[in-house]
């Protein structure tokens, strides 16, 4: 007899335009997350439809595009279900945005292997570190990048929402850690 429990399908992850349906609907889903956490933080109430369309209206639409930066769509199966930015922030750093894997998906190795594919996106596009900012409310994120071999570093920029800054470096063409 053979075995009928078919194993679930592999992720996938490939660049998409920052404004495709499916991208589209997973910022909205990220952003709606982490306003929510900040505000049930530091208001004690949920972020309000208006606060999320003004967030998404305001977000720079040109830093996730090619040739200075990338949107990548994780996939399990046919389903949307992550995603992650890059972008060039010189010739030598990248830059990691908006990593999200949908609440359903999470703990199926969606996070790494959009981690993964954002570090390769960056080493293609020449850079030699990737760096990324984060709250200290959003307690996963700043576990998960430590376990991947991020370290803590100062400021690189002045933004109201960024509390804690990560670098890593990125494999050399050689295969080496910079």
């Amino acid at each position: 007899m053979s075995d009928t429990t078919a194993l679930p399908a592999p992720w996938a992850v490939s660049a998409e335009p920052f404004d495709s349906p499916d991208a589209w609907a997973l910022l909205r889903e990220y952003y709606t997350e982490v306003a929510d956490r900040y505000f049930t933080l530091h208001e004690d109430r949920r972020a309000t439809p208006e606060e999320i369309e003004q967030g998404l209206a305001e977000y720079p639409k040109d830093h996730l595009t090619p040739p200075d930066g990338v949107l990548l769509v994780a996939r399990l199966g046919a389903r949307a279900a992550g995603c992650a930015g890059v972008r060039l922030l010189d010739r030598r750093t990248a830059e990691l945005k908006q990593l999200f894997v949908r609440l359903g998906h999470r703990g199926a190795g969606g996070a790494g292997r959009l981690l993964l594919a954002a570090e390769s996106a960056a080493a293609g596009m020449g850079a030699e570190r990737i760096r990324l900012d984060t709250r200290l409310d959003l307690v996963e994120a700043v576990a998960f990048y430590r376990r991947h071999g991020f370290g803590e570093i100062p400021p690189y920029h002045d933004d109201d929402y960024a509390e804690i800054f990560f670098e890593k470096r990125l494999a050399t063409a050689g295969g080496a850690r910079g």
